[in-house]
């Protein structure tokens, strides 16, 4: 059971924190989170007063210390992270935010002991590869922000393994749904859509292995209940389908039921981009017992209707 815990979410104002946030609260657990000065705080903005707010920069290792030993979280998602988008390019900050900022706060929390530390992973990691993605596959990451994820999981691992800690990583493809960042491809495809606008796009032909949210926190949520089985484990948290760029944008004019065209060409696409990337979830589905509940017409169904309903959140941003 995980009642009456304390769980420490970091990265809690972003797309996956913030939906963990949300979900662990209505669990009725002791909800702390890590912001920073910076932080936008518009996906938590009507239950900050529900939870534990600490300002506190992963990169500034004293003070994460001292916070950790006051609050001495049992459950900690670890889910800060910086140069997942196009836009956040400073190697710099990718490499303290990514690989500093998890040994700061595994450090400290190996200081005060925990039931669960769930590391946020990614696909990029893996670099493009001939076949379905398996935990096992060599790491050759093609940029900083797949090198710095997969060495932030090797150290998280390593750590499980020579200090004998509850520590588990979740390598999530390409999650969508409620509050995802404005600028990806399912936000801005179904925004245009709603205002009656074609919508602008690089390329047709990438794919990826989208998977929705409820599913990415279902998983968070099977590692939990099955901390003493999953010591130094990595899984891939994907729907073992991939899916081109076209087929989800049709299907997103399709349920809006909305006569737009989208406008191939009109932006940039700097990445390479592989023909397979898809997540091989055998490893999750034995071990957790983990099973996607929701495909992906229903969970695009599901999106379309929440940013129906939750439009002026994007009309700020």
């Amino acid at each position: 059971m995980i009642k009456n815990k304390r769980v420490l979410i970091t990265g809690s104002t972003g797309f996956i924190g913030a939906n963990l946030t949300r979900e662990f609260l209505k669990l009725g657990l002791e909800v702390y989170i890590f912001t920073r000065v910076t932080s936008n705080k518009w996906r938590l903005s009507d239950i900050l007063k529900d939870v534990k707010e600490y300002c506190v920069d992963l990169s500034d290792g004293e003070r994460v210390e001292k916070i950790i030993l006051k609050i001495k979280p049992e459950i900690i998602l670890h889910t800060a992270v910086y140069g997942g988008y196009p836009f956040q390019k400073n190697t710099d900050k990718i490499m303290q935010t990514n690989i500093m900022g998890t040994v700061n706060i595994l450090s400290a929390c190996s200081k005060v002991g925990f039931d669960i530390f769930v590391n946020t992973g990614s696909s990029s990691e893996y670099g493009p590869k001939h076949s379905p993605m398996r935990e096992t596959d060599l790491l050759e990451p093609n940029n900083d922000y797949g090198a710095s994820k997969a060495s932030a999981t090797l150290f998280c691992q390593m750590k499980a393994k020579s200090e004998k800690l509850p520590v588990v990583t979740l390598r999530l493809f390409s999650p969508y749904g409620y509050y995802e960042e404005p600028g990806r491809l399912i936000p801005s495809v179904i925004v245009a859509c709603l205002r009656g606008e074609n919508p602008k796009l690089s390329s047709p032909d990438p794919v990826r292995d989208f998977i929705f949210i409820e599913d990415v926190v279902d998983a968070y949520l099977k590692i939990v209940e099955n901390s003493d089985k999953v010591k130094g484990e990595i899984f891939n948290i994907g729907s073992g389908n991939q899916h081109s760029v076209e087929e989800i944008v049709n299907k997103i004019i399709e349920l809006t039921g909305n006569k737009v065209k989208p406008e191939w060409g009109n932006v940039s696409n700097p990445r390479i981009e592989p023909k397979i990337w898809q997540a091989d979830i055998s490893k999750a589905n034995d071990v957790l017992k983990w099973t996607l509940k929701c495909g992906l017409e229903e969970g695009l169904s599901k999106t379309v209707k929440w940013f129906k309903e939750n439009m002026t959140l994007y009309d700020k941003q």
